[in-house]
């Protein structure tokens, strides 16, 4: 009876505060949820987890809901909160008793305009995607929220902008540090980009810089759904070296230096002049650690391109392939790959990369784009049928890293940094074919089965016998089923 009485005191002072609000301001509301269950068999080819320490559940249900709401001033000021619930049947929040409540809050931000312009100013934790041509979906750098002050400046209308920010991706002890000993614990970034969009043609050219200290705190996982492996910052921007001894004095990789900078800068082209015929592309270059020890160092490029003919009702085919470049023979000269963060790069929904997949956890197999290369061809928008739609998709791609830098890192760091098909040596080769299916009940409710497969090839001497043999038990092969719901409101 007492912890009736709560929450009926919690609900009603909620809808007092909710009404006062309405007073002032206007109140908007979105969101979407979506469940899902999804059989998954021989995850990571062994059906063992990177490491080959656990093994898998091939089946499990996941639900996720998300609701957006903005309080709005006027035109010129608004405030938006989201929160997001999500997590498997059975575990946390969706036990059937004692449930753990895990509400999250996904954004946060302000936003105005400055008065007399259509300047856009955005502070909190927001979206942030870097520009990628819209062909492999999202950025291969950074995708997701951000904890982060940015500013939006139309220069000429419909024609060129400017976005400009500020991030703070860490800062492991916040107000002080552990000692009277001050360290730089925090990770930040900088960033620009210059959309230009004239007929037929649109370009965005940018650029980020990061500021690194040596003791911020790397080791976090990354746990949402554009990371279920759930990579590190120090796997993603640091050397193999770096990424074991960088708290290790005197060891190869160490960094000397307090803090280092990383630099990226690329553009993102969308050519549409020729329409039906439309081309994609993007060129992305990126560096860290230049000028600390050389083992600690890491750079590279990634490169992709594709077109689509948008002259058909039923469907639309694309070609599309990428390069990046890949580790040499030493892991003691740094990395060859480049660096990144979090990554949405992927075609055609592909089974391979973690991209644009309707249903996010265990959607596909979180291949790194990174230090690899491919092709590929897609059959998107088939529609024959009024309110069904399918994606059909193949990709094959090999690796561009030598297999010692990958054994030697491995023999240092397990498969914590470098992980059997989700890394390849220039001896493997990864396939993978999608089919996904949409039908649309409601305008807002709609029905999705996607499925997938990918067969790979890995070599003995990388990954050794064990990994290497539990895949060949499988076949080689990991097989995916997912079947559910989303709705939007």
């Amino acid at each position: 009876m007492k912890r009736c009485c709560v929450w009926v005191l919690t609900v009603a002072v909620c809808l007092g505060a909710f009404a006062s609000a309405q007073a002032a301001t206007e109140v908007r509301m979105a969101g979407d949820v979506r469940v899902y269950g999804n059989w998954f068999a021989h995850r990571d080819f062994t059906g063992w987890n990177k490491a080959g320490t656990k093994t898998e559940d091939c089946f499990e249900v996941w639900e996720r809901f998300r609701l957006r709401t903005d309080f709005v001033a006027n035109e010129a000021v608004k405030f938006r909160l989201g929160i997001k619930v999500e997590n498997t049947w059975g575990y946390d929040t969706f036990t059937a008793a004692n449930p753990t409540a895990a509400i999250q809050a996904e954004i946060a931000y302000l936003q105005f305009k400055l008065p007399g312009t259509d300047a856009e100013v955005t502070a909190g934790l927001q979206p942030v995607n870097l520009p990628q041509s819209s062909l492999f979906y999202n950025s291969v750098l950074w995708s997701g929220q951000m904890a982060a002050l940015t500013v939006k400046v139309p220069l000429i209308p419909k024609t060129l902008s400017l976005l400009t920010g500020f991030g703070r991706l860490i800062d492991s002890n916040r107000t002080f540090d552990t000692t009277t000993t001050q360290v730089s614990d925090e990770f930040d970034a900088y960033f620009l980009t210059l959309p230009v969009t004239i007929e037929g043609f649109k370009a965005t050219p940018w650029a980020m810089a990061s500021v690194a200290g040596r003791n911020a705190n790397y080791a976090y996982k990354d746990t949402s759904d554009v990371a279920e492996w759930g990579n590190t910052f120090a796997n993603t921007l640091f050397s193999a070296a770096s990424a074991k001894n960088m708290a290790t004095p005197g060891a190869v990789g160490y960094w000397k230096n307090s803090q280092n900078p990383f630099i990226w800068a690329g553009g993102a082209f969308e050519v549409s002049a020729l329409d039906p015929v439309r081309f994609y592309g993007d060129v992305i270059y990126g560096a860290g650690a230049m000028a600390d020890n050389k083992a600690a160092s890491r750079k590279g490029w990634l490169i992709d391109a594709g077109f689509e003919y948008t002259g058909l009702e039923t469907v639309t085919p694309q070609l599309f392939g990428f390069w990046s470049t890949g580790e040499d023979n030493s892991t003691r000269n740094g990395s060859e790959r480049m660096p990144y963060m979090r990554s949405l790069w992927g075609p055609g929904n592909s089974f391979l990369f973690d991209n644009s997949q309707a249903f996010g956890k265990g959607s596909n197999m979180y291949v790194d784009p990174v230090g690899n290369y491919g092709i590929g061809a897609s059959l998107k928008n088939i529609a024959f049928i009024d309110k069904l739609t399918n994606c059909l998709t193949f990709v094959y791609l090999r690796g561009n890293n030598a297999p010692r830098a990958l054994r030697d890192a491995r023999a240092t760091l397990g498969n914590t940094y470098f992980a059997m098909g989700h890394d390849l040596t220039y001896n493997e080769y990864l396939v993978g074919l999608n089919f996904d299916t949409k039908y649309m009940i409601y305008e807002n409710l709609a029905a999705i089965v996607e499925t997938g497969w990918s067969h790979g090839q890995f070599q003995e001497s990388v990954w050794g016998h064990r990994m290497v043999s539990r895949s060949e038990d499988n076949g080689n092969n990991a097989w995916k089923v997912a079947f559910g719901f989303t709705y939007k409101f």
